[in-house]
């Protein structure tokens, strides 16, 4: 059994191709009722560790528990208790949208009525009551993907697993989808996501792990991640190119930090901790200085920033061959 309170749990995970190591030592542990949002370059595993822990693909080494079940020994009872909206659809495109929800929840053993019941109610969520009776061939890709993710939660899961959940939509519509996943985690849904949208995991995850070379390599609260590259800053931006010199000496002086200088913005910054404090003193001296200001901020490092500097380059993503061999891998669901 996994950690009490930990509904996802992986130590040591590993998967090899050949030469290629998929995963080397993953780990991870997501409480109950959070959102973790799983980030990492093209290629990192991020979606080979959603396909262990929803038991799509055996891991070759480690172990991993799943709503308090083993991913590798108790895989039945680790399905009926998660959703997944992977990458790709997994609607039938002969039947109907309506048809299509229906079809999941009596496969969650919802009768007839209820069945309908809740097809109508996602129908609704998600925007496609007035394409509820057409073919999902006929839909578009978003129509598609809303339609996915309103079959993976027919029935509130324990744990949700989304690979790329919003791939495909629009800004009204991702901020729809977001909206119903914290209507879920407030239900007590635990979520794993994988996005590469940075504003995405900042606005959901109170979780993020990056993870890269198949590895974790920080987990955090997002405010955390962004402490580590170091955190709060205040930048001045300067009307004339020849007070950079002395904005360079009063910020020092306020700050005790090395301030660093962006010569073709005008623009002078360094590490602020006390951020109030440090913004009111830096105001105060810049004004005494006779320095003219055009403007003055206090900011955060943003998560693509933590995402650059803790990965880098982003890494190529496995290979065709590579690729299909997973799938071969994959047990059936």
């Amino acid at each position: 059994m996994g950690t009490r309170g930990t509904a996802v749990l992986a130590e040591g995970l590993q998967k090899i191709y050949k030469d290629t190591k998929a995963l080397d030592g993953f780990d991870l542990a997501v409480p109950e009722g959070t959102v973790c949002g799983l980030l990492g370059p093209n290629g990192a595993g991020k979606t080979t560790a959603v396909r262990i822990l929803t038991t799509l693909l055996r891991a070759d080494g480690g172990r991993a528990t799943v709503a308090g079940y083993e991913v590798g020994r108790e895989s039945a009872q680790v399905r009926a208790r998660i959703g997944l909206t992977g990458q790709y659809s997994a609607v039938d495109d002969i039947l109907t949208g309506r048809d299509n929800l229906v079809m999941f929840g009596r496969l969650y053993h919802l009768g007839k009525r209820r069945a309908r019941e809740r097809a109508d109610e996602l129908l609704d969520s998600f925007a496609l009551t007035e394409a509820a009776d057409r073919q999902v061939k006929t839909y578009s890709g978003g129509m598609r993907r809303r339609l996915d993710l309103a079959a993976s939660i027919i029935v509130a899961p324990q744990v949700l697993f989304l690979d790329e959940p919003s791939t495909g939509l629009d800004p009204r519509n991702r901020n729809k989808v977001w909206d119903d996943v914290r209507q879920l985690v407030a239900r007590g849904t635990t979520v794993l996501l994988t996005t590469q949208y940075l504003d995405e995991a900042d606005q959901l995850a109170s979780q993020i792990a990056v993870i890269e070379a198949g590895r974790v390599i920080a987990d955090g609260t997002p405010d955390q991640l962004k402490t580590l590259i170091g955190g709060d800053q205040i930048g001045v931006v300067v009307q004339e190119a020849r007070d950079i010199p002395d904005t360079v000496r009063v910020l020092a002086s306020v700050t005790g930090a090395e301030p660093k200088v962006e010569p073709d913005l005008n623009r002078v910054s360094a590490p602020a901790v006390e951020r109030v404090a440090i913004l009111t003193s830096a105001v105060r001296a810049l004004d005494e200085a006779g320095i003219a200001v055009e403007d003055i901020a206090l900011r955060r490092p943003s998560l693509d920033e933590v995402f650059l500097r803790l990965t880098g380059n982003a890494s190529p993503a496995p290979s065709a061959a590579a690729s299909d061999e997973l799938e071969k891998e994959a047990v059936s669901s």
